[in-house]
């Protein structure tokens, strides 16, 4: 077999949000952009995705977002989360104050691909990228196979959009840059999921339903309309193996509501759950979405975030291309958008999750179904505060009886959330003030560690 090579502005690895959202900002500015799929056109966007968007989500402006949501988003009308307790089965009510949404997300993957492709961008499906070209320390292309013949894909820039646990990374030496390379399984979750079609409609359409189990894990059962509901579940990768098949279908079998419910579609993934890379950026190459772990690391939701990092990462590179300098300092900028946006808050909830990983999941449970709504809420990464009043503190306390150290914790965990936050708004203009600020972040975490007594997680 002989290899050939094409040439582009951007190189785009990978169809999902982030890809696409890359891909479509870079041909809408007239640049040469191709996007890279390893599935078929017909199998393009099938991803195993939980489905739910919590709150209002803004769409980047280079995609046709209306048609997006009008065949995508199948239900707009989630206002609450509920959260199940394992131990009494009563369920606690979460009010999400805005209006959130479920989609299909294979119809949500396929019409994203088609408004890449009509934004200008080259899409080529059943591509295997398999290696990055690199002669020196800068990332100038990628290496692949596109139906069984290999290609050389030459480029000013690369977008890594390849997932978690990106194959390019392995590939490419970072050695010379800030890039955050301190990644490993533990800090990852394995999730499985099915989309089930039910009978009858069920008596909770509007709401995301959350249930935990072992291995700091947690169920869910998401409805892409009163009679389709998304219904998976994930475990940590730093825990006890789960049986993630035996598992979800022992739960499904004990609701009344799934009797006789038909399979339409079964999919696994890994996902992070982790803060977002400290820096995703490296001479020629950046990367997005999962594959920089644009993801909240307590419920895997994703979607928003990789949205506004593909967008981003493109606009940054464009300029960087433009000035013919796509250096590491010429693409911090899109480090320091994502962390001071959505990566703050993803940062600040990865505190819960090393809690959770230290603390004994009958605690947990326990002190999070006797806390208010509207108090967990605040305690998971809201700004500011709400008063409780003293009959409704005297009651949380009482139910909380026995478990009062986990409460503490927790509240000393909030507060150092809060200054998470305060350390990535600072985050550096540049590459040169980066490993002070990590010193800054990582005195917060070591505090953390301190008060949950847990493992070191980076």
């Amino acid at each position: 077999m002989s290899s050939n090579t094409e040439s582009y502005d951007m190189v785009v690895v990978g169809g999902g949000t982030g890809g696409c959202f890359a891909a479509a900002t870079a041909a809408r500015d007239g640049y040469d952009v191709v996007l890279l799929e390893r599935k078929s056109e017909d199998e393009g966007g099938h991803i195993a995705c939980g489905d739910g968007i919590k709150g209002k989500s803004t769409f980047p402006d280079v995609v046709d977002r209306e048609r997006l949501r009008d065949e995508a988003f199948t239900n707009e009308g989630i206002t609450r989360g509920l959260f199940e307790n394992p131990q009494t089965d009563e369920r606690l009510e979460i009010p999400f104050g805005e209006t959130g949404a479920v989609v299909d997300r294979y119809k949500y993957g396929q019409v994203l691909l088609e408004e890449t492709d009509r934004a200008g961008a080259e899409i080529h499906y059943d591509t295997v990228v398999n290696d990055v070209v690199q002669p020196d320390g800068r990332v100038e292309g990628v290496r692949a196979v596109r139906d069984g013949d290999p290609v050389e894909y030459d480029a000013e820039v690369v977008v890594d959009a390849a997932g978690a646990l990106s194959v390019l990374q392995d590939k490419t030496d970072l050695s010379t840059s800030t890039f955050d390379t301190n990644v490993n399984y533990s800090q990852f979750c394995s999730a499985y999921r099915e989309v089930l079609e039910v009978p009858e409609p069920v008596d909770w359409e509007d709401a995301l339903v959350f249930k935990p189990t072992d291995e700091l894990g947690y169920l869910w059962y998401f409805p892409r309309s009163a009679t389709e509901i998304n219904a998976g579940l994930g475990f940590q990768m730093s825990q006890k193996p789960m049986k993630l098949v035996d598992a979800l279908e022992d739960d499904i079998a004990n609701r009344a509501e799934f009797a006789d419910a038909t399979v339409k579609n079964k999919l696994g993934a890994a996902l992070p759950t982790r803060r977002p890379y400290d820096s995703a950026v490296h001479p020629g190459y950046v990367a997005v979405g999962d594959a920089a772990a644009h993801v909240n690391p307590c419920t895997g939701g994703g979607i928003p975030g990789a949205a506004k990092a593909g967008h981003w990462a493109a606009e940054i590179a464009l300029e960087a291309i433009d000035d013919g300098d796509v250096s590491e300092a010429a693409l911090w900028e899109y480090n320091r958008r994502v962390q001071t946006d959505f990566g703050k808050r993803f940062a600040a909830m990865d505190l819960y999750n090393i809690f959770g990983t230290a603390s004994d999941i009958d605690d947990l449970v326990s002190v999070i179904t006797a806390i208010p709504g509207q108090q967990l809420i605040d305690a998971i990464g809201k700004k500011g505060t709400t008063e409780m009043g003293l009959g409704l503190k005297l009651k949380t306390l009482a139910k909380t009886f026995g478990h009062w150290d986990t409460l503490y914790e927790l509240y000393k965990v909030q507060r150092e959330a809060d200054s998470l936050k305060d350390v990535y708004d600072s985050y550096p203009n540049g590459p040169e003030h980066f490993a002070a600020w990590q010193k800054e972040r990582d005195a917060v975490m070591d505090r953390v560690y301190d008060i949950t007594d847990a493992e070191p997680k980076y």
